[in-house]
């Protein structure tokens, strides 16, 4: 996805240079633990929703992420974050954190978790619209353009008509709310571009993590949140989504990730915004039950040809050819 965030800085870009078989085969392990981590952090959501209140969740996972992270990071960088650096990620963990990834969770429970992640996927699409649209933005190009209609088309293939090929059309609701996540995250990402963040990449996703995560601690306080929240009921599934979200999905698959951004090639990295979907499907379908039907394979066609349209779309602009950003499922 072209725009940059915290996890994708100018000092992160990816290199092109032949590494070392050593650095190699690190780097293909990087890339299989970003496929498959990330793409079953939708399927770890939908089962740590069973017990734990949506929000509630993803506070938990981010802010205890981030509070291991940041004294690492910040010894490890020896930076001293200043007061517009933790601006910018305070806003920017309001929106990717609390609206993107919370509001995710949220909407997991009346929509599938693989058809989320197709849903989700669409963040690059609103990722060119949001960066078109504010001064001084890119006019997309023609093939750009192409892609952000299939999507749109696959969109509508989800949500209507309502039998289309035996099957009942997803919560017009629920799809609406992972929109409204998806044009959060890629507003957050565009505001992070444009705004000073750490020079180490790892030290802003911390500082990103703590910040997201007490937003939504506070928003699922406010809601009632903790009322409903009874540990003595969570169950043992839950739970172990919980680490799962924590330690594979976020500590490791960002270490892999902030990998394969100094080590692999633009085009190569941009490869997980489509394959996590494809991952997230399979095992929903595997392991949840989850209907894969006639419309969910239609629209999943389109949608991710529009992604793969986008991003595959070539830059002038080198930095941007080497920006790629974590889903809000993801992060």
């Amino acid at each position: 996805m072209p725009p940059e965030t915290l996890e994708s800085t100018p000092n992160a870009a990816p290199k092109a240079n032949a590494a070392p078989r050593g650095a190699s085969s690190l780097l293909l392990v990087s890339f299989a633990a970003v496929y498959v981590l990330w793409g079953a952090t939708f399927f770890a959501i939908r089962i740590g929703i069973e017990s734990f209140p949506p929000l509630v969740l993803a506070g938990l996972r981010h802010l205890s992420v981030g509070l291991v992270f940041y004294p690492i990071f910040r010894h490890v960088s020896g930076e001293k974050p200043t007061l517009r650096q933790w601006r910018t990620t305070i806003v920017t963990g309001i929106l990717l954190l609390l609206c993107g990834n919370g509001t995710v969770s949220w909407a997991e429970k009346i929509i599938p978790s693989g058809i989320a992640a197709l849903l989700v996927a669409t963040v690059t699409l609103w990722m060119v619209l949001v960066d078109w649209f504010r001064p001084g933005g890119t006019r997309p190009a023609p093939r750009v353009l192409v892609g952000l209609a299939l999507g749109f088309v696959g969109m509508g293939l989800l949500v209507g008509p309502k039998h289309l090929g035996g099957s009942e059309r997803i919560s017009p609701y629920g799809a609406l709310t992972l929109v409204l996540a998806s044009l959060a995250w890629a507003v957050g990402s565009i505001y992070s571009k444009h705004h000073p963040i750490p020079n180490s990449a790892m030290l802003g996703v911390a500082m990103q993590m703590m910040a997201g995560g007490a937003a939504l601690l506070i928003v699922a306080g406010i809601s009632g949140e903790f009322r409903e929240l009874h540990l003595a009921e969570v169950t043992l599934r839950s739970w172990l989504a919980l680490l799962y979200l924590a330690v594979f999905g976020s500590a490791m698959g960002f270490s892999a990730y902030i990998y394969i951004l100094k080590h692999g090639t633009a085009a190569h990295v941009a490869t997980y915004a489509f394959v996590n979907p494809v991952v997230a499907l399979f095992l929903g379908w595997l392991l949840g039950g989850e209907a894969l039907t006639l419309r969910t394979i239609l629209a999943s066609a389109v949608i991710l040809t529009a992604v793969i349209l986008v991003i595959t779309m070539p830059h002038k602009d080198p930095v941007e050819a080497d920006e790629a950003i974590p889903a809000p499922g993801e992060a």
